[in-house]
Order: C-alpha cells, then structure tokens, then sequence
C-alpha cells in the first residue's frame, strides 16, 4: 500500500492544532522468522490547542484492530481509511491515543524490512523511515515539526538483538524495552532486529564517553574491517564537535550494515543504517574506502543538522543534506590524520558533476524547493538537493570566511536545539557572526534555479603579454518546462594561472582570487603580466558553475591534462572537458582521445574510475552510432593495454581490470576473461576474486558466451545474499528473447521480487549491446507504467520507471512515444517528473551524436 498523499498545508494546520508530547510502541516480532504481519500497540499523548477541532494520525497497515481516544473506543472501520484514522471532537488540552494494529514486514527496503539470509536462512530485520514510513510501522503523525519522546518495547525471537535510538537494555524474557529518547521527528527512529554480530567499542574526550557499535550480518563477520570504521568515527566526533561547539546529542552511537538497503545510509538517531555493500567481501580501490568514509561522515554531521535541528518542511530538505554532504568533505580534508585530504578533489568530480547534470534537467528546481506535497519530496533526493547545495555552502562559506560560517552554525545548534527551523532562521546566524546581508545571497543562489557558465576572454600583444581580461558570465536558458528564468549570480573564484616547469609538469604560479558579478568582469590583477600556458576559472572549485576554457588554455590542457601537478585542477579540467561532451561543444571521438591521452598520467584512483564510467558511457550514447563499434575497440584495446601494464596489485590494474570486463567483445578478448576466470591464465598481482569473478561471468552471460548453467555454477561458489543478485543480473544479461521476457515478468508483471533483486535484474536487463533485442519493449514499458506507479510502493516503483526507460533507443521516434505517454497518461507530478527527465537525456545523446558526426567530416 503506497500510502496517502500528505500536503504542506495539511501539516501546517495539523502542526497549528497539535503539540505531540510522547509515543509508547509496543512490538510483537516473535514471528518474523516466518513473516507476515506482526502486533503493534501505539499509545500517543498529546496536547490540543483548541476544542472541539478534528484532525488525523497517520498509519498503513493491513488492519486495524483498536482505537481508543481518551478510553472511548472508536469504530476502527468507519475512522481507518487509505491510511488515515480520523480523530473526531478532540478535547482542549491533553489527549491519549491508543491504537492497536496488525502491520506487515516488507521487502521494499521501507518501513519494516524483512531480509533472509540464505548462509544461515536466519531473517534480519530493520527500519527505514524517511521520508513518511514510519506509519508503516506505528501510528504517527508523520511529519517532521511534530516532535516527541518514543519508547519502544520490542518482543523478539529468543537469541536475537534489538538496537534503537536509544542505548541497548538488558532483555527480560526476549522483552526489551527501551528508554524514551529525546525529542525527535518520526522518521529518524529506528528498529534493527535479529540475530547481527556486533563489535562494541567507546569514543572518550575530555571527560565525554560514549559507547560505539558496528552490526552486520554474521555471515559477513569475516569481511567487517571495525578498527577502520571506529578510526573514521572518531575522528568525525572529534572534528564535529570542535566546530560545531555542541556535543554529540544521544546517549550511543551504533552503525548497522543493513541488507537490501535503498540508499547509502540513514542517519536514525544514534542508530545509523548503511548498505552492508560497504562491508567489502573483496578487493577494492582506496576511492571505495573514501566514499565509505565519506558516508559514515555525512550520517554523523546529520546527527547535529538534521537530527538536533531538523527542517520544518521538507522545503528545507537541502539545509539537512547540503550541510552534511560539505560537512563530510571538509572534515576528510581537514581532519588530523585523515586518509583522504584530497577530498575537494572527488567532490568536484563526483559531486558537481552529478550537481551539474541534475541542474541541466527540465526538473531542475531551486535548492530550497518548493514542496507541496510528499509526493514531491520523494523525488527531491537529488543532485540539486545534496550537491549543488553543499557546492554553495562551499561558496558561502568563502564569501562569509569560515570562522563566521562555523561561529553561525555554533549559534544556531545552541538556540534551536531539538527543535524545528527554516531558512531564514540559519542565515539569521550567519549574518549575525559575519556581518553580511544574506538575504540578496539566498534569492540569487538558494531561491533561483538553473547553471552559469564562466568563460574567461583574453588580449594579448604580440609579446605575450595579457593587455585584457574579463570574465563572462551566462545565465543559459533553464531546459523546456523547467520553472523559473535564467539568473546571473555573484560568484567569489579564484583565478589559477599554470604554466610547465622543467620536469614536464603544470605547475600554479600566480593565483587571483575575486568577486565575479553580472555579465562581465575585469581583472585587471592579470593585465601587464606575461600570459601563462593554462588560465583556469575557478581553480580550488570555490563556486559553483561550469567553466569553460579559452583557446590556448584548452590546446595545453588537451596536450597536457595529465601533468598537473596537483589532483584538483585535473579534476576541474577533466570535469569540464565531460561537461563540454554532454553539451555538444567536444566530440565523443575527440573526448575520448582526450581520456586515452592523459588518464595514463592521472593518480587519483577515484578520478580514473569516473573517467572509465564517463567514457563507456559517452561510446554508448553520445557517439555517431556508425563509429560507435569503431570507438568501442579503440577503448577497451586500451583497457586491456592499462590492464597489462598497471602495476601488480595495484589499484589502477583492479580497475582497469573491471573496466576491460565492462566491454570486452572480441572473441580474444572474451577468451582472455573465460581463461582468468578457470585459472588458465594468469596476470600478475590481479586476485580474481568473488566480485571480481562476477564482473566476468555478468560480461560472459551478457555476449551470450555463459547460459544458465554456467550461472548457476558460479552461484554455487557464491551462496550468498551478493551472489544471489549478481546471478540475477547474469540471468537478465543473457542476449535471448527468453532471458529478457522472463527477467521483464519477474519485475513488471509481478510484484514479487525483493528490492536489492529486482533492482538487479534491472541491471542486467538493460545491455547496450542489445539495443534490437530490447527495442520491442519500448512500447511495453508505456502500457505497464502507470499501472505499476499506482500499484507498487515509492521505491519499487521509481526503480522500474527510471531503470527500464528505454534510454539505450536513441532516436526522435523514443522522443515521440515519450511525448505521447505524457499527454495522453496523465500520470501525477512525481512520475511525469522521472519520465521528463529520462527523456532529456535521449535529447541530449541526439545533440551530442550529432556533434560526434559532424567531427567526422
């Protein structure tokens, strides 16, 4: 059951009538070995600030059993509908609500997730609540400026853990029962239940102590790095709470590694869930570890931003998420004895490109979004949302200087702790700390919607010497049914002057930092002075917006990228050479000579592998199709080239190694990955491991080289939740008419798959390679769509309606069929949003084919 639609209006008046005081839920698990429903008991207090008015509490649950309000019984068939209880004549004052439910277990990664573990066929249960599932599991009025204390009193199977928001107690005939927490929004309690493995360790400071735990499963004990993940934590508490001058607010803090879960993480009060792929069953690159890292940190700053303070509506959305994701990169590279100070560098590659990409959509939005409903946030959790924001928080921070941010943050968390905020509230600090009027800063980058673009125009004489320059900003036209109107936007930059030193390398010789305003601006600070080799805009990523280089900046760096010195301004150029490839200005033939060129050179593994992402994915889309076969070899012949030659148990030959499985197609080539799989072949210092193994078997499977068999043997080498959805996706893989129809029931005309599978089989069901073989489901996925959004639950059905767009049939007749289904389909906001922006990128890999072609001539 979806559940219903809450509005922004509907929870401003329930928030004007209503002051929630405490939740006590009462839980029967003693049968979530077998599944299916389980007992839940909710007694809610709360105060009413007029008489006589009406309101409602929010549940979904197969059925209702009793409602009590102040010990009169309700007729729970005439107040429970479509996941609402009616609460009729409530009194002035206090008021106690009882309500006693039958609520099911899910396999949807939302509510009450129910996993079983096929190592020890043992279940493993956890919570995921935001946005509005926690009325999946209790009754709540599920809204996030309605706080209260919850208790939990859990039964469960004899021998198996119960953890919460609060510390863990000692059970009592397999009750445990657990103190109130403090005052918290709903959808940041938790439950994690069954039989995990946990180490226990304790972060102490100054005289504060408090305990530590990491979970998983006991199959995956042996693979769970604890020492590592503590080190990370530690040295977030010590950074936070250094700069934000407030002490972790909760009483513990465990981390889960969670099966089946949708998201990275999930920051539950003092009870983190995160993906237990983050518990690595085999090798991977340092760039793995970082974005672990960078995870763990993200969920801890959210104990402060977002779990202290939380946003009044979901309109705020980015104030949790933007603040957390630049808090996660300013502490790795700030933090004493961080593995990762070049943590700017990833985010300016992964993040702002991500943000970059997002804000080029026609459902780009403002980064304080307007959010009328649930509906809409559902699909807020976007680029803009955590990326773009925490890029302007970036740029805030250097327009305000980062003792005034942080002294405002200081104040903020003090005056509003455990409470509910806006906005206005936060910028209200700041500009008390720095000095600054905000409020032009907010409408132009906080209220604003849409991308500048920065290009540098330059004079020189016949020396040599810069007589002019100027910077251009543009305000591009926002995409088709995208709102608002292009803005141009005060950014503070800096200005990096580069040139090559004795050994080769691109080294900074002079740095101009500055105000850029309107359309054009002067700098005069590099007038007079000899022109350096490379000018780049907005060097140390300061703002936020696409650059673009001038003549001879861009001739050097295509010649040089992989020479500088330093890992930032690499990534900077090779950010905007991707971002030229998605906008048409640089072909796919001329972007992947760039990337062949320099990636030899580059050291950031994180940076390299987003090249290799970046690459595959400009061949299959953004290529003429006549030269795309051609391309393809070009690059996976140099895969296999840096395979060979990459140092023996590197990082680089792992992931040259995934990226040559990734594409692999001549018959030597596929023999070479057949032979690495039995053993017959060997390349030095490369361990083919289990994740490893699968990356070959899903390439083999996907050209048709392994069948069901071959699967299924592999599997029985790997019997385990992981191998379980790698087997699914080399089944989906297989180039047949019967494997695609049989991954394609299993997912739309049924509703029966987990998410981590079906999610899966998604994976595997859409190959590049087999563009025909899928053709005939284009028109099958319009007829299935909308019934499947209206029938399945928020995460299961935007898998479907993002994962099996046909986004590999590039062609206006995809355009056509998409613009039909919109008119003719009248599907909600959220759906016509997902399937707006699925069908921006057939328009963008068209312009960009045709740019591709067009070099060719």
């Amino acid at each position: 059951m979806p559940g219903t639609n809450l509005t922004r209006e509907e929870a401003r008046q329930r928030a004007t009538l209503l002051t929630v005081d405490s939740y006590e839920i009462d839980l029967d698990l003693t049968g979530a070995q077998e599944g299916g429903t389980y007992r839940s008991v909710t007694t809610v207090r709360f105060d009413v600030a007029e008489g006589g008015g009406e309101s409602f509490i929010d549940l979904v649950a197969p059925t209702v059993h009793e409602v009590t309000l102040n010990g009169d019984a309700l007729d729970a068939a005439e107040v429970f509908q479509d996941s609402r209880i009616a609460l009729p004549g409530l009194l002035p004052g206090r008021n106690i609500l009882r309500v006693a439910a039958d609520c099911a277990y899910t396999n949807t990664g939302e509510g009450l997730h129910r996993f079983v573990d096929p190592v020890d066929d043992q279940a493993y249960l956890y919570t995921q609540f935001e946005v509005p599932d926690a009325r999946r599991v209790f009754a709540s009025f599920e809204q996030p400026d309605l706080k209260a204390t919850f208790q939990f009193t859990v039964k469960a199977p004899e021998g198996w853990t119960v953890v919460s928001n609060s510390p863990t107690p000692e059970p009592k005939d397999n009750v445990w029962e657990f103190e109130p927490t403090p005052r918290i929004s709903s959808y940041i309690t938790a439950l994690i239940v069954g039989p995990y493995h946990s180490v226990h360790s304790v972060y102490e400071k100054d005289g504060q102590s408090v305990p530590l735990g990491i979970y998983c499963r006991p199959s995956l004990a042996e693979h769970l790095d604890a020492d590592a993940i503590f080190e990370v934590t530690r040295q977030g508490f010590d950074w936070f709470q250094e700069k934000f001058d407030y002490r972790y607010p909760f009483k513990k803090y465990d981390q889960l590694f969670v099966p089946e879960f949708n998201a990275g993480a999930m920051e539950n009060a003092g009870a983190v869930t995160i993906r237990d792929q983050y518990v690595f069953r085999s090798k991977v690159t340092d760039a793995a570890y970082e974005v672990r890292a960078a995870t763990i940190l993200h969920e801890l700053a959210h104990m402060w931003f977002g779990d202290l303070v939380t946003m009044e509506w979901w309109n705020d959305l980015w104030l949790n998420e933007s603040f957390a994701t630049y808090a996660e990169a300013a502490c790795q590279a700030d933090a004493p004895g961080s593995k990762w100070p070049h943590s700017w560098t990833t985010f300016a590659n992964q993040m702002k490109t991500w943000a970059y990409r997002q804000d080029q959509l026609p459902s780009t939005h403002p980064i304080m979004a307007d959010i009328s409903d649930l509906d809409d946030v559902l699909v807020n959790f976007d680029g803009i949302t955590y990326a773009k924001g925490a890029s302007v928080l970036k740029q805030l921070v250097a327009y305000v200087g980062e003792d005034a941010f942080f002294r405002g943050v200081q104040a903020y968390f003090k005056r509003h702790a455990f409470g509910n905020t806006r906005l206005s509230d936060l910028l209200g600090a700041l500009e008390e700390t720095s000095g600054r009027d905000l409020k032009t800063w907010s409408k132009a980058w906080l209220e604003t919607a849409g991308i500048n673009v920065l290009r540098p125009e330059i004079e020189t004489d016949g020396e040599g010497v810069v007589t002019s320059f100027a910077i251009r900003q543009e305000a591009p036209a926002l995409p088709a049914g995208a709102k608002g109107e292009p803005t141009l936007r005060p950014h503070r930059i800096a200005i990096g002057a580069y040139d090559l030193d004795g050994d080769g390398k691109l080294v900074r010789g002079d740095r101009v930092e500055l105000d850029v305003d309107g359309e054009l601006t002067a700098v005069p600070q590099l007038v007079g002075k000899p022109r350096p080799a490379v000018l780049l805009l907005n060097d140390d990523d300061l703002s936020y917006a696409k650059v673009r280089l001038d003549e001879q900046s861009l001739a050097v760096v295509t010649e040089h990228l992989g020479d500088f010195a330093e890992s930032l301004p690499r990534a900077l150029c090779w950010a905007s050479a991707w971002d030229m490839t998605r906008d048409a200005e640089l072909a796919t033939r001329d972007y992947l000579s760039l990337v062949l060129s320099g990636i030899g050179k580059e050291s950031d593994i994180g940076v390299v592998q987003s090249l290799h992402r970046q690459v595959k994915l400009a061949i299959d889309q953004y290529a003429a199709p006549t030269a795309r076969e051609a391309l393809l070899a070009r690059w996976t012949e140099a895969t296999l080239a840096h395979l060979r030659a990459a140092e023996a148990g590197s990082d680089h030959q792992l992931a040259w190694a995934r990226a040559f499985a990734a594409t692999a197609r001549t018959p030597e080539q596929l023999d070479l990955l057949d032979a690495l799989l039995d053993g017959t072949q060997t390349i030095e210092g490369l361990a083919v491991d289990t994740e490893l193994r699968w990356a070959f078997v899903q390439r083999l499977a996907a050209v048709g080289r392994f069948g069901g068999s071959e699967i299924a043997a592999e599997y029985e080498r790997d019997r385990t939740a992981a191998g379980e959805r790698h087997a699914a996706t080399a089944r989906a893989a297989r180039p047949t008419e019967a494997a695609k129809a049989e991954a394609w029931e299993s997912v739309v005309e049924s509703d029966k798959l987990p998410n981590a599978v079906q999610e899966a089989v998604i994976a595997g069901f859409v190959q590049t390679d087999q563009r025909e073989l899928l053709a005939a489901y284009t028109e099958r996925y319009f007829e299935a769509l909308k019934d499947v959004w209206e029938s399945r639950s928020h995460e299961m059905a935007q898998q479907i309606a993002v994962g099996l767009y046909p986004a590999v049939q590039v062609s206006q007749e995809t355009l056509d069929r998409t613009d039909a289904w919109l008119a003719s389909a009248e599907p909600n906001a959220a759906l016509r949003r997902l399937v707006s922006e699925s069908r921006s990128g057939i328009e963008r890999a068209l312009r960009a084919q045709a740019a591709d072609a067009a070099a060719a001539e």
